[in-house]
């Protein structure tokens, strides 16, 4: 596998997704031509991923998106992004591809193209041992943080009843923070925040009430089949190596999940 990784700078980047590609969008073939494909990956949420100690791009959605780019035989040039510029620095030109921990459901894919999903994600309430948050209702008793925009922000939101203080913060690594510093009583995250909480507070937290298990795709921009046939071919041929399963096992800690072959509400390939 290719083992050249260039960070690339993730800049200022526009909040409002593009329902469109811009015109001067690359393609496959210019991508190529460049010797990179610039891949956007989550900065600060290892396992998923994240930048490490020496600056390098790390995890899970890394190594696929090395894979990914040896598949296409190029470099891979990775941009850290949070959760909130994720869609707007694909659909703007700044990547050219997702591997950013990108949830699948019918909203985004308003706005962007999802491939075969390739990881899994189950989503919970954590919070303290002894507080009773057992059900939706107990919920409003306490504040609640999560990632702004992201899939828990959304699960949770449709859950907990009207008024129920919901604290948006950045990106995950802000909203661990606001539990760790009782900023919040508990927050919304996926099935590593626990790992990761436990470091900082071990016997202090666990997790309270499932939201929703979530499956993962690499994003593309709408209607540009050359890319998400590239991503879907990649996905197809790597899914079924030893190799893959060796990334899964090395950063879910567990061998992949069956993924689902078809979800309402989210199209895998644009039709031709």
């Amino acid at each position: 596998m290719l083992h050249f990784t260039r960070i690339a700078a993730a800049g200022v980047l526009a909040l409002a997704a593009l329902s469109a590609a811009p015109a001067d969008a690359r393609s496959v073939e210019e991508a190529k031509a460049s010797g990179t494909v610039r891949i956007g990956i989550q900065g600060d949420n290892c396992p998923w991923g994240c930048i490490n100690s020496a600056g390098e791009a790390d995890g899970y959605d890394a190594a696929m998106g090395r894979a990914f780019a040896e598949h296409l035989g190029v470099e891979a040039e990775f941009v850290p992004l949070a959760v909130a510029n994720r869609i707007p620095a694909l659909t703007t030109d700044k990547v050219d591809v997702l591997f950013a921990t990108m949830a699948m459901n019918p909203e985004r894919a308003q706005s962007i193209q999802f491939s075969v999903p390739y990881a899994a994600n189950q989503m919970s309430v954590v919070g303290p041992k002894d507080a009773d948050m057992s059900s939706a209702d107990k919920l409003a008793d306490y504040r609640i943080g999560v990632p702004r925009s992201a899939a828990q922000d959304t699960a949770l939101t449709a859950l907990v009843p009207e008024g129920t203080n919901i604290m948006r913060f950045d990106d995950d690594a802000a909203t661990i923070q606001a539990l760790m510093s009782g900023q919040v009583d508990a927050v919304g995250g996926n099935q590593f925040y626990i790992t990761r909480i436990e470091q900082g507070a071990p016997g202090k937290y666990e997790n309270k009430l499932p939201l929703t298990a979530l499956y993962n795709g690499v994003g593309t921009r709408l209607g540009e089949a050359d890319w998400n046939q590239a991503v879907n071919a990649f996905l197809t041929e790597f899914m079924a190596t030893d190799e893959y399963k060796g990334i899964y096992n090395t950063w879910m800690n567990m061998d992949p999940p069956q993924m689902p072959a078809e979800m309402e509400g989210v199209s895998f390939a644009i039709a031709q």
